[in-house]
């Protein structure tokens, strides 16, 4: 393997120069860790007859709701027979067993996490979207699942940052934010920017991003996994480069909403808005704002001409608002690494747990490996004090009210 991309599998290591708690800023809890009872426990009444739950086939677990599948469980006979197409971090760190459900039970969860030398997860949700047509029934599951949530992290706060999801609609995204704010235990709440309808420039968002400016709440973009993904994996629909389309897909979902918070004035009109971009990768981001900031200074260029138009709204270099209010997650990355001046101190570092893109149980060994060649003091900004003043983490005093405890 080429690009220091090869170094996924082997023993754990200990690293005397990382002498501190590693904050990972993207791991996850998907459907097919959750627990079986998550909904049917908790829907309202009135959607209790509906709500997601476990059906059996052929020995498997499959989550249903209302009659859709929406994929499968592991918590039931999900063991893959025969050579595996993709490898998760649980396969790589030799769990074989994978009904136990580990990044969906806290406790499991915690000692994964102590494996790897890792401190805290900021924990995002089902990369596959939880959707329905039928909205009352779909905002009510994103409802439950938020709830959820908080129970779940509530084991070890200060470890767990679990990060609610927003249904992809303007309105409902706004209720339900307006919820998490109220139960102040969240820090981001997580929209699936690939399934957001209408684009975010459409003004029906804008009370949205004026909630977070004025909640302080973070928002996050994720990248979304499309049921079509899996055909990749098809040995009748695939084929080996099929695998390559990843790469395409990733930036392509966060394109275009990434430029319109630039175009449409986003940022500027909400100066104190932050954003995390999470798994799209973080090379491509160097060019883009490269080239918007030449388009910026193409457009005043043009000043003349807009004088009588309304004036030009975009009055603040692109570079400047990216390095203020937008932050971008990296597992390995040898671009961005040589390209550390550009992101200013907004790059967090993550294990991407237990995803197949994951560094898990050897983050810290490839971590030192990825960036080894840094300043001490710069690891320590990627992998802990970038994300610790972003999240308001105190890794030393939890560490001791722990020990206390």
């Amino acid at each position: 393997m080429n690009g220091g991309f090869g170094r996924l599998i082997g023993a754990d290591s200990e690293d005397t120069r990382m002498d501190y708690k590693l904050i990972s800023c993207d791991d996850h809890l998907d459907l097919n860790q959750l627990p079986a009872d998550l909904w049917t426990s908790r829907m309202p009444e009135e959607f209790k007859d509906r709500a997601p739950h476990i059906e059996e086939k052929d020995g498997r677990g499959f989550w249903v709701c209302d009659g859709q599948n929406w994929g499968a469980w592991s918590g039931k006979g999900n063991r893959f027979n025969g050579p595996k197409p993709i490898f998760t971090a649980l396969d790589r760190g030799g769990v074989v067993d994978q009904t136990t459900r580990r990044p969906g039970v806290a406790e499991l969860r915690l000692a994964d996490m102590d494996r790897d030398g890792v401190y805290t997860h900021v924990i995002f949700g089902p990369v596959t979207s939880i959707n329905h047509p039928d909205i009352a029934l779909r905002d009510a599951c994103y409802r439950v699942y938020n709830d959820w949530l908080a129970d779940f992290c509530g084991v070890a706060p200060d470890r767990l940052l679990g990060v609610p999801m927003l249904p992809p609609s303007p309105e409902s995204a706004i209720e339900e934010l307006k919820r998490l704010v109220a139960k102040g235990c969240f820090k981001q709440a997580n929209l699936q920017i690939a399934v957001a309808d209408p684009p975010i420039r459409d003004p029906r968002w804008e009370p949205m991003f004026q909630l977070l400016e004025d909640s302080g709440m973070i928002l996050s973009f994720h990248v979304t996994v499309f049921a079509s993904a899996g055909a990749a994996f098809d040995p009748h629909k695939g084929s080996p480069g099929m695998t390559f389309l990843h790469a395409k897909s990733f930036v392509e979902q966060f394109l275009d909403p990434f430029v319109d918070l630039f175009a449409f004035g986003i940022l500027e009109r909400h100066p104190k808005l932050k954003i995390v971009i999470a798994e799209s990768g973080a090379g491509w981001l160097p060019w883009v704002v490269e080239e918007l900031d030449y388009r910026h200074w193409r457009l005043w260029e043009s000043e003349e001409y807009w004088a009588d138009k309304g004036g030009i709204p975009q009055k603040t270099k692109p570079s400047d608002l990216f390095k203020k209010q937008i932050y971008s997650t990296f597992q390995q990355s040898p671009v961005a690494m040589r390209l550390l001046e550009f992101y200013g101190d907004n790059l967090l570092w993550a294990t991407d747990y237990p995803h197949p893109d994951s560094i898990w149980p050897n983050s810290r060994r490839i971590a030192q490996e990825t960036m080894g060649h840094l300043p001490p003091e710069t690891i320590k900004k990627l992998t802990h004090d970038n994300a610790a003043k972003l999240y308001g983490i105190d890794t030393e005093g939890a560490a001791g009210r722990m020990a206390a405890e």
